[in-house]
């Protein structure tokens, strides 16, 4: 049966520092990926001075969802460390126009799903929590007419990933134990992937390469809260 999964997130790399391998998978199975960014993350790191980062950001992250095989990618315009309410609700109104303008003319068996970020917005950052927050938001008022809408997948860390909390720049939190995933999806067969995909978000290379450290041989392990 084939899926349509919609990849929401607030900056231009998270879909490559977080589930890309399933993103990856998903789209290798033949499914429809589509990815969204909130922000073009023009407050990101700019090592190469660039007079308009925002638009580096984004001409990477076409890049990244190329590689991972996205069918169609929509930047929604909002400024990277500013989203909050209000924001989040005008995004929960664009987020739902693009879906349902996308999912009108699929057939009744189809199935369709939503994916963001763990609404602890795992390192802390609002942006991130926004992009959860808004997901979820749009994706219980779809359901609640439309019954091709299945589950939400919310990536998280997992304790192993993050044993502890770590307060070096916002309060992120420790990873969820074992009982709180319900659902770990192995990608690792595509490392070599994976590094691409991060590693197109040149811009980023520094967080890019700490991401890759600290994933080490977890580099495709991904794990997620689902909501049904």
């Amino acid at each position: 049966m084939k899926k349509i999964i919609f990849g929401i997130f607030a900056h231009p790399d998270d879909e490559a520092f977080g589930p890309a391998g399933t993103l990856l998978m998903e789209a290798k199975a033949g499914n429809d990926v589509h990815l969204v960014t909130l922000t073009a993350g023009d407050a990101g790191m700019n090592p190469d001075n660039h007079a308009h980062l925002g638009e580096v950001r984004l001409s990477e992250w076409k890049k990244a969802g190329a590689l991972i095989g996205a069918k169609t990618m929509h930047f929604l315009g909002y400024n990277d460390g500013q989203l909050g309410n209000q924001s989040m609700i005008e995004i929960s109104e664009k987020l739902t126009e693009i879906i349902t303008t996308i999912t009108a003319s699929e057939p009744d068996d189809v199935e369709i799903e939503l994916m963001s970020m763990d609404l602890n917005g795992i390192t802390g950052h609002i942006d991130h929590i926004v992009a959860g927050r808004a997901s979820c938001f749009v994706f219980y008022s779809l359901k609640a007419t439309d019954p091709r809408f299945t589950r939400i997948r919310l990536a998280c860390i997992s304790a192993e990933q993050q044993p502890e909390a770590n307060i070096s720049w916002l309060y992120m939190e420790a990873g969820h134990p074992a009982s709180d995933i319900d659902e770990t999806i192995d990608a690792r067969e595509y490392k070599d992937e994976l590094v691409a995909i991060i590693n197109a978000h040149y811009s980023q290379r520094s967080d890019g390469q700490a991401a890759l450290n600290q994933m080490g041989d977890l580099l495709g392990i991904n794990t997620f809260i689902v909501k049904i």
